[in-house]
């Protein structure tokens, strides 16, 4: 089968489209064809060797993805040709990929490969933001950093549907004029003075803060109500300064933490949050992006295009 891999770590002219071996199936695993890989910054930190990785060269990215069962290796919760995607499986830049059954999500008949492709990793990350690390409620103010980006859009609409005001942090005007078309309420670009905007547009600060950011933590706090809250969930900017619990003791303000892979912790609960997840997407609750879309073995271009910034949605790679 061939996959995306590379050797070396380095740009995206690392990356290999070559021929490897067709995993073998180990109990409890299927073999999935895929259909469609979501692309993510987590693969480019890879690539460029920022993350640990197990084994020898040649090495293959992506965790996410959508195809069909061609192997049901005598599972009996599935059949060959059943329809799946997963959030956290590894080695999915190729045609065929080993998934745990644990970690197999079943596909409603109207959730496309595309969708699922686009939407499983971004769109469980806002989710459990929006419901786990801050349980959003009608009326609250709600801070969004990269608002524009994959998983601010997500956060931004579920965020919207549980009935909260939506405040968005940005880079540029175009990326201001993608949210206000994903519906958010109010944008501010960072390069102005955003801190001194958002406490004018909401006096007291804001409910939540959801910072991807991590080198914004501290203005994340500065313009949080007393007895709010920041969730930390990203360090795009790089890491965040240390935070003064007498900070947080003299105005009554929390810190959480967020990270994806503290929720999938179980068949149930990726099912489950899933489920959820399609549902809103299959009552318009809300709306997913068309994705960028490239071939797996143009995995160089895609690459250069997610480093690029140039997108808004979401990249995803066809086999």
């Amino acid at each position: 089968m061939k996959a995306l891999t590379f050797s070396t770590f380095g740009g995206p002219e690392v990356l290999e489209y070559i021929d490897i071996l067709t995993p073998v199936l180990q109990p409890g695993e299927l073999l999935v064809e895929m259909k469609a890989i979501g692309l993510n910054f987590a693969d480019v930190y890879r690539r460029k060797g920022n993350y640990h990785l197990k084994g020898t060269p040649p090495f293959i990215a992506g965790y996410e993805g959508a195809g069909v069962v061609i192997n049901a290796n005598n599972n009996p919760d599935f059949k060959i040709g059943d329809r799946i995607g997963f959030a956290d499986v590894p080695f999915a830049n190729a045609e065929m990929v080993a998934v745990p059954v644990d970690h197999a999500i079943p596909l409603p008949a109207n959730i496309s490969f595309e969708t699922a492709a686009s939407v499983l990793l971004q769109g469980l990350t806002a989710q459990y933001l929006a419901t786990d690390s801050h349980q959003t409620k009608a009326g609250e103010v709600v801070l969004i950093h990269a608002c524009a980006g994959g998983v601010g859009q997500l956060l931004t609409q579920i965020s919207k549907l549980l009935g909260a005001k939506t405040i968005g942090l940005t880079s540029s005007a175009e990326k201001a004029a993608t949210a206000i078309q994903n519906g958010i309420d109010k944008v501010f670009l960072y390069q102005d003075d955003w801190k001194n905007e958002v406490l004018s547009f909401c006096n007291n600060g804001v409910d939540v803060v959801y910072d991807s950011i991590g080198s914004t933590l501290q203005d994340s706090f500065e313009v949080t109500k007393n007895c709010g809250q920041a969730v930390f969930f990203g360090m795009a900017g790089g890491d965040p300064a240390f935070v003064d619990p007498r900070m947080l003791m003299d105005t009554s303000k929390t810190l959480t933490g967020g990270d994806l892979w503290s929720y999938l912790t179980s068949k149930e609960q990726r099912i489950k949050r899933a489920s959820q997840l399609f549902t809103w997407i299959s009552n318009n609750e809300i709306a997913i992006s068309p994705p960028t879309v490239f071939k797996l073995a143009d995995g160089k271009e895609a690459h250069t295009f997610l480093e690029s910034r140039k997108s808004n949605g979401k990249i995803i790679l066809i086999p």
